[in-house]
């Protein structure tokens, strides 16, 4: 079974409105039709959301939008939250859900991402669900445990049909934002073991399909060697994604 692969790029927490805009230009600019191969997906910061996919829309490039983060509830008294339809409304079709620093920073529990990824399916958004260990855990030698357990809290509950819905991002904690990129064969290692756990959970059949995605500093310099893997399916990109022509370069390396 051949898998459609996957660039997602994840700005975080960089670029005001007018920025966002020259990006996604610069992005879209570069852009060509043979893009549609796979899924090129941008998450911006939620303030420029809307204003990405103005830029998408109005150029009717084959880039879908994502958000970085949404809240399970529909509505309600949740100050500073954003909803799956208030996302829906400004033109997302991808979430990213469980990120490492959300995790960290934000108390960001495998319940809540659970939920989340429920919610977001329920509306019709794709979840990008990101799991991963800490260089502790990864030296202390149990992270194949770890990761494992992190996918199956996130898929508790699940049909396979919502679980073949989904995209997993394997992010090694230890290589995000600090340079360090676990090797082709390390990556494999953990991307393949996800899939596994998802065959114990799903099925087989949901497990061959299912994307899982790299999401540990990948640029333009080390692409071809995790492409190559045959259970990694694409890239969850964050500094590269700030730069239109390292994204493209990543984009092209899956055509």
């Amino acid at each position: 079974m051949t898998r459609k692969a996957v660039m997602a790029g994840n700005w975080k927490m960089n670029k005001t409105w007018a920025q966002a805009v020259v990006l996604a230009q610069s992005i879209s600019n570069l852009s060509e039709k043979d893009w549609d191969a796979l899924d090129v997906v941008l998450c911006p910061p939620m303030v420029d959301i809307k204003a990405v996919n103005s830029v998408l829309e109005f150029d009717n490039t084959p880039i879908a939008l994502g958000a970085q983060n949404v809240h399970f509830e529909p509505e309600g008294a949740f100050t500073g939250e954003t909803s799956v339809d208030m996302l829906k409304d400004v033109g997302a079709s991808y979430c990213i859900i469980g990120h490492s620093e959300r995790r960290e920073y934000f108390a960001e529990t495998d319940e809540a991402v659970n939920k989340k990824a429920a919610a977001l399916l329920a509306g019709g958004l794709t979840p990008i669900i990101c799991v991963g260990e800490s260089l502790a855990i990864r030296d202390e030698g149990s992270y194949l445990e770890f990761v494992g357990n992190q996918v199956k809290a996130a898929f508790a509950g699940f049909e396979p049909a919502q679980v073949s819905k989904c995209i997993v991002a394997y992010e090694p904690i230890w290589a995000i934002g600090t340079g360090r990129t676990a090797t082709p064969e390390q990556a494999e290692e953990v991307c393949a073991h996800i899939r596994s756990v998802i065959a114990e959970l799903a099925g087989q059949e949901t497990a061959v399909g299912i994307r899982v995605l790299y999401g540990g500093s990948m640029k333009p310099a080390n692409v071809e060697g995790l492409m190559a893997q045959e259970d990694i399916d694409g890239g969850l990109i964050g500094g590269a994604s700030l730069v239109a022509e390292d994204f493209a370069d990543l984009v092209k390396a899956c055509l």
